[in-house]
């Protein structure tokens, strides 16, 4: 094993957002001078907002720089193969103050032929909600497409959408093709593809400080709709202690819910790093090759290379997750 890894925690990168707020600096502890944080980027390949190592020895390397020195054993070898030294996921905190823009993402196809870049699956971990926050996720009715163009032009696009109500502990599976926004009063992490190609659709008619409204992408959208999905976004799962319960498994990546009382031992056999996310509480992540902790709002990366490692907590709440 390449003795230079260890348990890794990169620099957050945080954006400033139109509707963000300050539940990233209040409730998460994040550092920033600006009034609207709405996202808060943990670990990240995008281009020009790729991550830095916070902690040990590689601290100020960037995670591009660690894939190429150590593509192997950072990422797992069927990883290496498939990714090389881009990274495949992208790890997120956000806060909406305000309504997101309704929205949605192109597959990977759509995205390769338009962008250059992987598709955007997703989903959501709702950490904090204020009451009577909600999400959108998906249509209240069949769809398709005269039907969505009829209200699109109509500007009765709100009338066909789903609303749903949320608390602490909802989780959603966001598919390619699937319309979306959080509502105002959400604070949330985010697992997704590594992309940044976002198709907005209607932006609630509202402009910034200059008066100028932001881009739509109606004519892009069209294509990327998939109009036939069913309704199994909301995510059921398991909260037995001390134990991974599974969450969402997609072709690109798998999320365990893990909620840590005591000591938990791990051994990684799934040829692939883990990235732990803590959503409430704090925990120790104790290896051979290092042991940090994280508190709520917090992530961590280990390596593939590190093979045995505990959980270690009275009372965690994490988000487990590999590829």
């Amino acid at each position: 094993m390449t003795p230079a890894l260890y348990p890794i925690k990169f620099e957050p990168i945080l954006k400033e957002k139109i509707w963000g707020g300050k539940k990233l600096k209040r409730i998460l502890h994040k550092k920033s001078d600006r009034p609207n944080v709405g996202e808060s980027w943990e670990i990240s390949d995008v281009d020009g907002d790729v991550s830095v190592v916070a902690n040990g020895m590689l601290k100020g390397q960037s995670l591009k720089q660690l894939l190429q020195d150590h593509g192997k054993e950072i990422l797992g070898e069927h990883n290496f193969k498939t990714f090389g030294t881009k990274f495949p996921l992208l790890i997120k905190f956000i806060d909406a103050k305000a309504d997101l823009s309704i929205q949605l993402h192109p597959n990977d196809e759509l995205a390769a032929k338009r962008h250059n870049s992987f598709g955007k699956t997703e989903m959501w971990y709702v950490m904090q909600a204020d009451q009577d926050a909600k999400l959108i996720v998906g249509f209240n009715q069949e769809m398709n497409q005269a039907l969505y163009l009829k209200h699109l032009k109509n500007n009765t696009l709100i009338d066909i959408l789903n609303v749903d109500p949320v608390k602490t502990g909802d989780s959603y599976f966001i598919d390619v093709g699937r319309v979306h926004a959080i509502g105002s009063g959400v604070l949330l992490a985010e697992i997704q593809q590594t992309s940044d190609i976002t198709y907005r659709v209607y932006d609630w008619d509202r402009v910034d400080d200059q008066g100028n409204a932001r881009e739509l992408h109606n004519d892009l959208a069209i294509d990327a709709f998939d109009f036939d999905m069913p309704d199994d976004f909301r995510l059921s799962y398991a909260s037995e202690a001390n134990k991974s319960n599974d969450m969402v498994s997609c072709a690109y990546f798998k999320t365990s819910f893990v909620h840590v009382t005591q000591t938990l031992p791990k051994q990684n056999d799934k040829d692939s790093f883990f990235i732990y996310i803590c959503v409430e509480g704090e925990a120790q992540i104790v290896s051979n090759q290092g042991t940090e902790t994280i508190k709520s709002g917090e992530t961590l990366f280990l390596p593939a290379a590190i093979k045995q490692y505990q959980l270690v907590s009275k009372n965690a709440k994490l988000l487990e997750v590999y590829v």
